[in-house]
């Protein structure tokens, strides 16, 4: 920042204004955390309950940060070396005038390496912090409960809050110091920073949801099928697992999630801001914009999360509501502050538009989740209806409607996309690909509000598994039951937005990538005919089709090796609660089952497949790019973005359905519990499970890896021939690696190796 030397004297203010924003955030989030603390954890019962879960989520947190930390190391190193096999660019060069090449490439290379460890470590913290609050905030949810369910509903939401501030507020304290440290040239060291990010979050998906769902299916399987038992019931081995794991995949698993969509989009907006900043003489507005957006929607949203509230009774309120009164409220306020912004300072309504419109999307996503997955509308309806003709008529008409959601989500990001295409019409493909990334940013202006949605969600299941365990009364139950519901359709809100943010994140690195691909080939004196910028991603040759083929086919791939692990798993906790059940005097309460076992069979398991899925994730892009081109590599991303956001969406809303149907059949319909639509519906829900919780959240990550990985690689694959013995060497490697980890992830471990040896 201070070497940016057409910096205005508003705009030096503005961004240490930035900076301080970042740190008025975190200081919300320790003052709500202080608020929380003071409220008591209830009776010795739910205490111990409570405790239980606690130690399970941190056992499960601990064994995790085992598994990925020595692949973090690897990867520091590599990003570091990353930038001696491609010359520093224009704007690094011009940001350290006066040095050689070859000290510029460190400085940048220990840059790029920190700002990894930074983004790895603030998803981390994010997670992490943001799951042990839940998990602190739970028992003082059911506590609350027996009193009020104004307390009740407060203390929910702004212990999922906490998670939510911490999101914002690392994410914009990462983004702003390493723009203040690097000016021009900070889109280099970006880089890593959202790739440490977003690996993070990778790991904490698919760990968080292979743990929450095998516990799940388990439980509901035996339990409720088999045993004939209520959910949460004290008999069920499977019951404290399946509570931490709502903490370590909608909590941990979500925050990490939405963080790196955060810090991804920033990433984009300030690589082709620099490329408008550098076609407009040096002006700076187009990489100072997104920042001020930014620090913008920590402030609405620390407003609007404040004013979520609700009456002391339960009769005539409504905690939906009052959440979502909290995030218009922070819209409201954020699109007034856009609208001055952009007439005061970029003197031009296109930046408030494409802004604006990725607030009215994730606008319009929440209330397209909420009509195929909310208890209210007729998708859920009819699929409870089902139920009364078995669990296969109920499947199916799940799967129908999840299909039909997915058409129209996807048809409102294209929308979306269309619109930032037509605000800057006219002006050139890299303003079109900027307004797509401030459409990316302006959706992501209230990350507070929609973390502290998501994790509401677990925090209320929780403290509604406590209140059962520990035997609460009717009317404290029914404060709990009311919650509950709500965090099933905030959860499944959320996971649309994250969808919608991924692919819309996703298409922002896209345009980054074909912004560098073009970049290096000008330095490399490619014809200006044929550089990608002019010819696009020319799906009419070949290898450039077979290239969206290769990448269409990822995801399928990635879910169904998330999907088999989460069947090992499950089936390893089924065969548990059944061995326990056997034991004399367990089912008539004389007997308390091991708890333990069954979350220590969840957390091997779920750390048994972490690595092999990441590899896949990272090493594909370069197998692909090496032996195809660059070009292909593009094609690639556009099929992994495509076939990623329908699959993602299907798999998200139909599992949510599901689960809602079984809730209202619950709640008395058809039967209610115990009946054989309660039965049928309980079999949609387990195959739901991990599809909404798994699977379809651990696309959102997968694809920005993907995205990041290849915007790393893009420079080198278009300087080095992909028949020299470098890349040919590289290629072999990677190749192999993916086998085995495929391999890997199919078998649940080397036992195919064994197989092959003995014969």
């Amino acid at each position: 920042m201070f070497n940016l030397a057409n910096a205005t004297t508003f705009e030096i203010v503005a961004i240490w204004c930035v900076l301080l924003i970042a740190f008025l955030g975190l200081g919300y989030a320790l003052l709500l955390r202080r608020q929380i603390m003071k409220y008591d954890k209830g009776t010795a019962k739910m205490q111990e309950v409570w405790g239980a879960i606690k130690v399970g989520a941190d056992t499960y947190l601990k064994r995790q940060l085992k598994t990925i930390v020595p692949l973090i190391v690897v990867l520091t190193f590599v990003l570091f070396l990353s930038v001696y096999v491609v010359p520093p660019s224009d704007e690094a060069m011009s940001r350290f005038a006066g040095k050689s090449e070859n000290t510029v490439k460190v400085i940048i290379g220990i840059g790029r390496a920190i700002a990894f460890i930074m983004g790895a470590c603030f998803s981390l913290m994010v997670g992490q912090f943001g799951m042990r609050m839940a998990v602190e905030g739970n028992v003082r949810v059911a506590s609350a409960s027996r009193r009020s369910f104004g307390e009740a509903l407060k203390i929910a939401y702004r212990t999922g809050t906490i998670t939510g501030m911490l999101t914002d507020g690392l994410g914009l304290l990462g983004g702003t110091l390493i723009f203040m440290v690097f000016g021009i040239a900070a889109p280099d060291a970006l880089l890593g920073f959202g790739f440490g990010g977003t690996l993070l979050a990778l790991f904490m998906r698919v760990g968080g949801g292979i743990y929450t769902k095998a516990a799940d299916v388990g439980a509901d399987l035996v339990g409720k099928v088999e045993a004939n038992l209520p959910e949460d019931d004290e008999r069920n081995a499977a019951v404290i697992a399946d509570l931490v794991g709502d903490n370590v995949g909608d909590c941990a698993g979500m925050a990490a999630d939405i963080f790196e969509s955060y810090e991804v989009t920033i990433v984009s907006g300030l690589i082709l801001g620099l490329a408008l900043m550098n076609l407009n003489h040096g002006d700076l507005k187009w990489i100072v914009f997104p920042l001020l957006v930014r620090g913008i929607g920590v402030l609405s949203s620390m407003i609007g999360t404040y004013l979520v509230k609700g009456s002391k009774d339960l009769k005539g309120s409504n905690a939906m509501s009052s959440i979502n009164k909290g995030f218009y409220i922070s819209a409201a306020i954020s699109l007034v502050s856009f609208a001055l912004l952009a007439h005061f300072y970029m003197n031009e309504w296109r930046a408030f538009f494409s802004v604006g419109v990725g607030i009215v999307l994730a606008i319009v996503l929440d209330e397209i989740t909420k009509y195929f997955t909310d208890t209210h509308y007729r998708p859920v309806k009819d699929i409870a209806a089902s139920s009364k003709t078995g669990s296969a008529t109920l499947l199916l008409r799940g799967i129908a409607e999840g299909y039909e959601s997915a058409v129209w989500q996807t048809l409102v990001i294209a929308i979306t996309i269309l619109t930032s295409t037509l605000i800057y019409h006219g002006m050139g493909t890299t303003y079109i690909l900027y307004g797509v990334a401030m459409t990316g940013i302006g959706m992501l202006t209230l990350t507070g509000n929609n973390v502290a949605m998501d994790s509401f969600g677990p925090i209320s299941d929780n403290a509604n598994g406590i209140g059962e365990l520990s035997g609460l009364d009717k009317e404290a139950r029914k404060v709990m039951d009311h919650l509950d519901a709500t965090g099933n359709t905030t959860k499944a809100i959320t996971k649309g937005v994250a969808i919608g943010s991924a692919v819309i994140a996703a298409v922002s690195l896209f345009g980054s990538f074909l912004t560098d691909v073009t970049k290096m080939q000008a330095q490399m004196n490619v014809s200006e005919s044929l550089r990608i910028a002019n010819t696009g991603i020319r799906v009419s040759e070949p290898k450039i089709f077979v290239g969206v083929l290769i990448g269409a086919c990822i995801p399928w791939l990635f879910s169904s090796l998330v999907i088999n692990a989460v069947t090992r798993a499950a089936a390893k906790i089924v065969e548990e609660v059944r061995r326990q059940f056997k034991i004399p005097g367990l089912l008539e309460r004389k007997v308390k089952p091991d708890y333990q076992k069954a979350v220590d069979i969840c957390t091997v398991s779920a750390q048994k497949e972490l690595i092999g899925l990441a590899l896949i994730g990272i090493l594909s892009p370069l197998v692909v790019g090496i032996l195809l081109g660059v070009e292909s590599l593009g094609g690639f991303l556009a099929g992994v973005i495509v076939s990623g956001q329908l699959l993602a969406v299907f798999m998200s809303n139909t599992g949510g359905a599901w689960d809602n149907a079984k809730k209202t059949i619950e709640d008395g319909l058809y039967g209610g519990k115990g009946s054989e639509a309660h039965k049928a519906a309980v079999v949609g829900d387990t195959v739901g499970d991990p599809l909404k919780d798994t699977a379809g959240p651990a696309l959102n990550p997968m694809i920005k890896v993907m995205n990041l990985v290849s915007l790393l690689a893009a420079p080198v694959l278009v300087q080095y021939s992909a028949t020299s013995w470098g890349m040919i060497t590289t290629l072999v490697i990677c190749s192999v690696i993916i086998v085995i980890a495929i391999l890997y992830s199919k078998n649940g471990g080397f036992s195919f190796l064994k197989r092959e040896a003995s014969k």
